[in-house]
């Protein structure tokens, strides 16, 4: 990757940004004109790629120049892939590496797509992974891999119990190589892929041998459907489907019934960057196909529907079975919430930011979701983490359409999702690797007032949720605040007795990962006891926590424990709201404070969902742990 600017501006302005990221740490220097002129010619040109590097010199660069292949005469080696050239919708794909003459644990195959992506040597890399916050050990290529594996994951591969000979001499064997053997699990992402071996490991890579292209049967076939609701009523819903076709296709719903979708995408010029290119911007991008969308009319609340979506041309999707949520003023709902899910592999391969704890929440989820004891599902920020790596969203949806399909999958911005510098997010962190809010409003279109302007209310049932942005200016001034003032003050406590207040960043946590900002803090604390609010859910810290009734740092109220030992606070002499962090549904776990706060009542750092049951007369809610499906908080807040 090249840096069309000027060399001193640009030393500058790296210079800066580096420091910035890695302040924590006194081992990383500046680049001066001094050191440049004692580096070797070869590598003196792409010295600014190696500014994230401990004391630029010569010994440090010297296996760090740009090499596009290896210099290997190896005349045996090969890579080849199993199974048909044309790929289905979602595999498993066996990688055989044959003719290995010295089998090294620097040895790693990536799967790359395009094709035609650049796969040279680009060490700069590393910072623009940090800019996301992921600090893994990743392949620092040009373009990112959608995934990488070491051929050491195959136990007989340094050991070469794959033995083959390719020469003999006088009935000898006289050369004998070694192979190995790697499972991928791959997903439609439309574009042709190619799996390429490397040796030097992630940090200085160079190319062994690149397998023949693959390309998807169908790469226009319509996947990875997600429901969301778009008011109170429960008589409409809305489907949101990816496709490689530009063309309008349709959902085929309930009786006979259809709606032509409206077709959206988004493009390399639609993200952020600043002077180093964000990865949304640059390596990370991934053409994200086409996003249809459409709303389907006429139903009725808490109903069940057959649907499918595309097009005679395109392919159709499988007929799913969902269900509309309870209108709102009904008398029962029954949710799931949690924040911070993401995605992981579903095979031994490394890939950016993986969350481990996405694939056994999920599986709990689509477990409950079943048993048919779900409504509606509230996700409240960093969705995917993709963070400027594009075709992560493919796997993310895939990982969630089994249950978003079926019941309404509602949704709040994180900052992983929209945080940028000089992008107008509240924080100027790179968080969201670039992509600033445009993927995660193609994909996840709410029931909002305009673009960028990511807040919502929707009721179900007896509960008003009110959806918010802490990632948006929250200023008593702003648009955001005058909004949200507005919205609780207008909810009818006789239709919808509960007030749940979402958002991203907490107000109050025990846990490592820090909450909100005090700002935010001053300027919504008040407008929740103002409004009554009854419950609060927040994510981005990395646990869960049960706080009392809290205002300002202080226990208002405290829950009395019922006939059946469950805690309870009585909002029928209403002190102030519950407040509960459940960012816990996948990404690595925070720990908590040696000596937590008064406030802090419940703690729990394991994976797992929320869930909620309401009535007019109570919420019965829980936090269930993912792997042995136990609930391990229960409380009740009732009127």
């Amino acid at each position: 990757m090249e840096l069309h600017i000027p060399i001193p501006l640009a030393i500058f302005s790296i210079s800066i940004i580096l420091l910035t990221r890695f302040s924590s740490s006194s081992s990383y220097s500046c680049l001066s004109w001094s050191s440049l002129s004692n580096l070797h010619p070869l590598v003196v040109d792409s010295a600014l790629e190696h500014l994230n590097y401990t004391a630029v010199s010569e010994f440090r660069l010297l296996n760090r120049r740009r090499i596009l292949q290896c210099h290997d005469p190896n005349p045996y080696l090969q890579i080849n892939v199993s199974g048909d050239t044309a790929l289905g919708d979602e595999e498993y794909l066996t990688v055989n590496v044959t003719g290995v003459l010295a089998p090294a644990d620097s040895d790693w195959v990536a799967m790359i797509s395009p094709s035609n992506a650049d796969v040279s040597d680009c060490p700069l890399n590393k910072a623009l992974y940090a800019e996301t916050g992921d600090l893994s050990d990743l392949p620092l290529l040009c373009h990112y891999p959608v995934k990488a594996q070491y051929l050491s994951k195959d136990p007989d591969y340094l050991s070469c119990k794959k033995k083959e000979c390719k020469e003999y001499k006088d009935g000898q064997c006289v050369v004998t190589t070694c192979g190995g053997t790697l499972t991928f699990h791959v997903v439609n992402i439309r574009t042709d892929i190619e799996f390429v071996l490397f040796a030097g490991g992630f940090a200085t890579p160079c190319v062994l041998k690149k397998s023949n292209s693959l390309t998807f049967a169908n790469p226009n076939q319509p996947l990875y459907g997600h429901l969301s609701s778009i008011d109170s009523t429960g008589t409409s819903m809305r489907i949101t489907w990816v496709s490689g076709d530009k063309e309008p296709q349709e959902v085929q719903f309930g009786d006979g019934k259809s709606q032509t979708s409206e077709v959206s995408t988004f493009s390399q010029d639609d993200m952020c960057s600043n002077v180093l290119p964000s990865p949304a911007k640059d390596f990370g991008w991934h053409d994200p196909g086409y996003i249809h969308s459409t709303v389907m009319t006429g139903l009725q609340p808490s109903t069940s529907y057959p649907y499918k979506y595309g097009s005679d041309s395109a392919g159709w999707s499988e007929q799913v079975q969902f269900r509309t949520p309870p209108a709102g003023g009904s008398n029962e709902l029954k949710f799931l919430a949690f924040g911070d899910m993401g995605k992981a592999p579903l095979d031994d391969s490394v890939e950016h930011y993986i969350q481990l704890g996405s694939i056994s929440v999920a599986k709990a989820v689509l477990d409950y979701v079943d048993s048919g004891n779900v409504d509606a599902i509230f996700h409240i920020g960093d969705i995917s983490y993709a963070t400027g790596f594009l075709v992560e969203w493919d796997f993310f949806l895939n990982l969630i359409s089994p249950f978003a399909s079926r019941v309404s999958y509602m949704t709040a911005i994180g900052n992983h999702e929209r945080d940028y510098g000089g992008s107008g997010s509240v924080y100027s962190t790179p968080d969201s690797g670039g992509e600033c809010g445009v993927a995660y409003e193609t994909y996840f279109p709410m029931p909002t007032p305009a673009k960028d302007k990511p807040w919502y209310s929707v009721e179900q049932a007896s509960v008003h949720f009110t959806v918010i942005s802490t990632e948006h200016d929250w200023s008593e001034n702003s648009e955001q605040y005058q909004w949200m003032k507005g919205d609780m003050a207008s909810v009818d406590r006789s239709k919808t007795p509960w007030l749940v207040f979402t958002g991203h960043r907490p107000m109050y946590t025990s846990g490592s990962g820090g909450g909100a900002d005090q700002g935010f803090l001053d300027s919504v604390k008040p407008l929740l006891l103002d409004n009554k609010v009854d419950l609060v859910l927040f994510g981005h810290v990395h646990n869960y926590e049960r706080t009392c009734s809290v205002y300002q740092n202080e226990c208002k109220a405290m829950p009395k424990k019922d006939q059946s030992g469950v805690d309870t606070y009585d909002h029928s002499n209403y002190s102030a709201p519950v407040q509960v962090v459940i960012g816990m549904a996948g990404f690595s776990l925070d720990d908590f404070l040696d000596e937590p706060s008064d406030w802090s009542l419940i703690r729990i750092s394991k994976f797992g969902y929320f869930r909620g049951h309401a009535t007019p007369e109570e919420l019965q809610l829980e936090y269930v742990n993912a792997g042995t499906r136990k609930v391990e908080d229960i409380f009740r807040i009732t009127r």
